[in-house]
């Protein structure tokens, strides 16, 4: 095994001397990550360009493998190579789109489009889930389940990469992971192209720990997740069952369940999905009181955790895999639960509580209640279908002002005890006014939205019952004139 101390050990040194000479040069230059007291918490402005320093020390690690003079190793270096460099073009695209973005900020879908092609081209390279128990997956559905693998695994990466050493340290926990499941499949081929990245990412963690004084930036954060999803790729091909599948999904357990949480929270909140927020993992840590290196030491921990959980997983052979995913399922929720998300409480409470099935029946009335009051041809029917509505939703009374007219509908007991109004203010100082006692509690969907249907409404058909009227009017003024005529002619006839 001496190829793959000599790689870590090479990488490590790398990734020792470029990372500050990448820190100093950013600092000339003005490459700064600059705090903004919401979600960058540093004190000063850091350099943030600490993936190129992974990234090369990676590749020249990787490189040395190909000079050494290697004469006895435990696997085929002239077919194992070529498998590891087919990798390059996707994780140096990912890399070139991590750096533009770190320069110029670049919209989310510009950066979604560069991480799906990188995907696409790994998928291509060999480096994607192809079969699950020895059934092959259609070609499409690996491409679909390969592309959205990679893309996740490199996102998670880059939205936890928000705390000092953090997505660094979390790396290394998965990279370590992948090797030892490597070395414990004799899978050598994974643990060769593996070993490199452990050995980058503890030198720069040596610069980037707490305080630090370089960040990995979206070309580091956006890289790491995308080797590791690759890696994590071969490591599920080794999977004969679909739990054995999982193993790979615990060992990134915490950027996976950091975007998972994200994309649900902020799908609860009608916020965008890919928009920024102060509310990840790392950043509920430290509102409980926590400083950034305990938060970190705390992440770590779950890494280590989840971890041990995943080769645990893998040398049982799958013989206690169900227990192990529940226990980690488990240890999952209560840890969520503890970080006091309030979007998931107030979400549950609707869900198991009845809550949510309330709001659906009295939109699902509001609708029915709408598609008749736009349906009624006249203006009498459409008096029926609103004081119909009103009683329906909890209303004792109403009284309208509209073409003229004023018609009320009203619970004689409202004139004995304290009652409220809802008024509807319509054009031309017309007006409908709801009425109902004080021990009577409506919906607040009622009271959101009935008098915002019946507004909008009337206000489109006011119009139509106006020109209605005036024809009811200009007709009855044709009859009144033709009957006396009518008259005349009857009256000469008997003469």
């Amino acid at each position: 095994m001496l190829i793959l101390f000599d790689l870590f050990s090479i990488a490590f040194c790398l990734s020792l001397v470029l990372t500050p000479i990448v820190r100093d040069l950013a600092r000339k230059r003005g490459w700064l990550d600059r705090p903004d007291r919401e979600r960058k918490l540093h004190a000063q402005p850091v350099p943030r360009l600490g993936g190129v320093a992974i990234a090369i020390s990676y590749v020249l690690a990787c490189g040395f493998v190909l000079v050494a003079p290697y004469r006895s190793v435990p696997f085929d270096l002239p077919t194992v190579l070529p498998k590891a460099l087919a990798l390059l073009p996707a994780a140096g695209l990912v890399f070139l789109v991590g750096l533009l973005d770190d320069f110029l900020n670049l919209k989310a879908w510009q950066k979604l489009t560069g991480q799906v092609v990188a995907a696409v081209l790994a998928y291509q390279a060999g480096f994607g889930v192809f079969s699950l128990q020895g059934i092959e997956f259609a070609p499409w559905l690996s491409l679909l389940v390969t592309v959205a693998w990679l893309v996740g695994c490199s996102n998670a990466f880059n939205l936890i990469d928000g705390l000092d050493g953090l997505a660094a340290g979390v790396g290394l926990f998965a990279t370590l992971t992948t090797l030892v499941a490597a070395l414990t499949q004799g899978n050598l081929e994974l643990a060769l192209v593996t070993v490199p990245l452990a050995g980058s990412l503890v030198g720069f963690l040596r610069y980037n720990f707490n305080p630090a004084s370089i960040f990995l930036g979206d070309s580091g954060s956006l890289l790491v997740g995308f080797l590791l999803g690759c890696y994590g790729a071969v490591w599920s091909q080794k999977a004969a069952t679909i739990l054995g599948m999982t193993a790979p999904l615990m060992a990134m357990a915490i950027p996976l369940l950091d975007t998972a949480l994200s994309i649900v929270r902020r799908f609860l909140r009608h916020q965008p999905i890919f928009g920024a927020d102060n509310r990840h993992i790392h950043h509920r840590l430290l509102a409980q009181g926590f400083t950034p290196r305990r938060a970190a030491l705390v992440l770590y921990a779950m890494c280590g955790i989840a971890a041990g959980l995943s080769l645990l997983e893998t040398v049982l052979h799958n013989q206690f895999s169900g227990l192990i995913v529940i226990l980690f399922c488990a240890a999952a929720w209560i840890g969520v639960q503890h970080l006091g998300y309030a979007e998931f409480g107030i979400a549950g409470r609707l869900l198991f509580q009845g809550t949510l099935r309330r709001i659906v029946d009295v939109q699902f009335r509001l609708r029915e209640f709408e598609q008749a009051f736009r349906a009624a041809p006249a203006w009498e029917q459409a008096w029926q279908v609103l004081r119909q509505g009103a009683r329906s939703f909890g209303f004792q009374g109403v009284r309208i002002r509209v073409l003229g007219k004023t018609l009320e509908d009203r619970d004689p007991a409202l004139d004995s005890q304290p009652s409220w109004q809802l008024r509807v203010p319509l054009p031309d100082r017309q007006y409908v006014n709801f009425y109902c006692d004080m021990q009577t509690a409506l919906h607040p969907v009622v009271l959101g939205s009935f008098g915002q249907t019946v507004e909008r409404v009337l206000t489109a058909r006011l119009a139509e019952f106006q020109q209605q009227q005036e024809e009811q009017h200009t007709m009855s003024a044709v009859v009144a004139e033709v009957a006396p005529a009518s008259d005349t002619v009857q009256a000469a006839g008997r003469g």
